[in-house]
């Protein structure tokens, strides 16, 4: 009986890992190959539009205001997460130094209960929990990056730079939460191999509904154009101002 838990655990939790990681390559290439297939790269081409909006001078000192207050939320936020990362992680390594961790070894889990195989789970916990902390960390100072070139004044800095400091912030915002889905699928490893398996199928079919992008594109005009098109109206104005105030 207990080479069967043993085995259990051997052959489920692999599948449920298999599955989480193929799934995400899948969604890479998806990225890669395929953008407007997928949230993130719809989210990505919006930002992207709304960077060189912002820095090409189709804005005033009150939309660029409006942008800071944007990026000091996405701060907020990846802050506050890798908090909450930092924080659990020092949960687990609290609890696997105690021994309260006993409780896990009861016999309603169906499973592998031996004290290593306890340990392995915590670590892996762990281990996860540290890399969407590292994750939020990385998020957290690209988006400090792009706010400090979005307020540098008179400056002439590249559209390039600003956008790449924002698209890497939100990379590693999402590079973050795929760490905590992971930790999510481990933790009900904590329960038996069966229900972590049965929340990493729940989790692959829940992130592929919703890393799906129905919604086409929207084609942004360049902001030179709008650019040109204000300055020539302004040119315009001027023009009719002095030809009125010659007659």
């Amino acid at each position: 009986m207990v080479l069967q838990k043993e085995y259990l655990d051997v052959i489920l939790v692999p599948t449920g890992l298999f599955l989480m990681i193929g799934y995400h390559l899948f969604l890479l290439y998806r990225i890669r190959k395929f953008p407007h297939t997928t949230v993130i790269g719809y989210e990505n081409h919006n930002k992207r539009a709304w960077v060189e909006g912002l820095m090409q001078g189709d804005s005033d000192m009150k939309d660029t205001s409006i942008a800071l207050t944007v990026i000091a939320s996405n701060i907020g936020a990846a802050t506050y997460l890798a908090s909450l990362s930092i924080g659990l992680s020092s949960l687990i390594g609290a609890w696997v130094g105690s021994s309260s961790n006993n409780i896990f070894m009861s016999d309603l889990i169906y499973g592998d209960r031996r004290s290593s195989t306890i340990s392995i789970k915590y670590i892996s916990l762990l281990a996860f929990f540290l890399f969407a902390f590292a994750s939020f960390i990385q998020s957290t100072r690209y988006f400090v990056h792009a706010n400090f070139l979005m307020s540098t004044p008179h400056t002439d800095i590249p559209v390039k730079y600003v956008e790449m400091a924002v698209i890497r912030g939100s990379n590693f915002w999402s590079l973050g939460l795929r760490a905590l889905y992971f930790a999510t699928t481990l933790l009900f490893w904590i329960f038996g191999p069966i229900p972590m398996l049965a929340s990493s199928i729940f989790m692959v079919i829940l992130l592929h509904f919703l890393d799906t992008n129905s919604t086409p594109l929207h084609q942004y005009p360049p902001p030179n154009r709008s650019l040109m098109k204000r300055v020539d109206r302004q040119i315009r104005a001027e023009a009719r101002t002095q030809h009125w105030e010659a007659c």
